[in-house]
């Protein structure tokens, strides 16, 4: 079974999927790819939302007008938080963890790094306890300097990839790097509909041999909290 970590599934929450049918869709795509737990992570960003209890109703909103008729079941509720300044600091941050677990999937901006991103990054996991789930660290390669590229690795976070990297030949390079150097790694598909950014769970059985992927999909059990949230 496959644990799809990042994907845009709730429908109207952001510039994934665009409404139920659509969402429904992707869990059948997903399904027949071999996904069984979904990880539902729509964006969220501080200085966009009025609270983050204002998005928590949102998301459950989005999924409950679609978890009757979903093609997996095993969905958990999360989101793909955007880092800015301050963002440890935001009042109920911890609430944002996967739905079940201690991950919480963070943003790195898409611009030139700052000493300031790995602190939010490190202030986030020891305030409450957490573990920080990179999103996409392959695609900050034209924004952040080999040096750059090292910090964020050495951040003790899971780091997720897409699915997609696999199919660069310069994002495949930083993939199988930290396949090769780190035990904590995880992959998405990042989905965000059916057209260009449709699920492919397919594409990374094709590049990839099961015990790397069996890694990926250890991690939710390894962070999984003894007592439901």
């Amino acid at each position: 079974m496959l644990t799809e970590y990042h994907c845009h599934i709730l429908p109207g929450m952001d510039d994934g999927s665009d409404c139920a049918e659509t969402s429904l869709k992707m869990a059948e795509i997903m399904k027949a790819q071999g996904v069984g737990r979904i990880i539902a992570t729509p964006h969220f960003y501080a200085h966009r939302e009025k609270s983050v209890s204002d998005y928590l109703e949102k998301r459950q909103a989005a999924f409950d007008s679609i978890r009757d008729s979903l093609a997996i079941k095993d969905v958990h509720l999360g989101a793909e938080v955007a880092i800015e300044h301050g963002i440890s600091e935001l009042p109920g941050i911890e609430k944002l963890a996967v739905a079940g677990t201690r991950i919480i999937l963070l943003e790195l901006p898409y611009r030139a790094y700052e000493k300031w991103m790995a602190e939010e990054i490190y202030n986030i996991a020891a305030e409450y306890k957490l573990k920080v789930m990179l999103a996409h660290v392959h695609r900050y390669l034209p924004y952040y300097t080999a040096d750059e590229i090292e910090t964020i690795l050495s951040t003790k976070s899971i780091l997720q990839i897409n699915n997609e990297a696999f199919a660069s030949w310069k994002e495949k390079r930083l993939a199988k790097k930290v396949m090769a150097e780190h035990s904590h790694f995880a992959f998405g598909s990042d989905a965000h509909n059916l057209t260009d950014r449709k699920p492919n769970w397919d594409l990374l059985q094709k590049k990839l041999k099961p015990d790397l992927i069996d890694v990926s999909n250890s991690m939710f059990g390894r962070y999984a909290l003894s007592e439901p949230q």
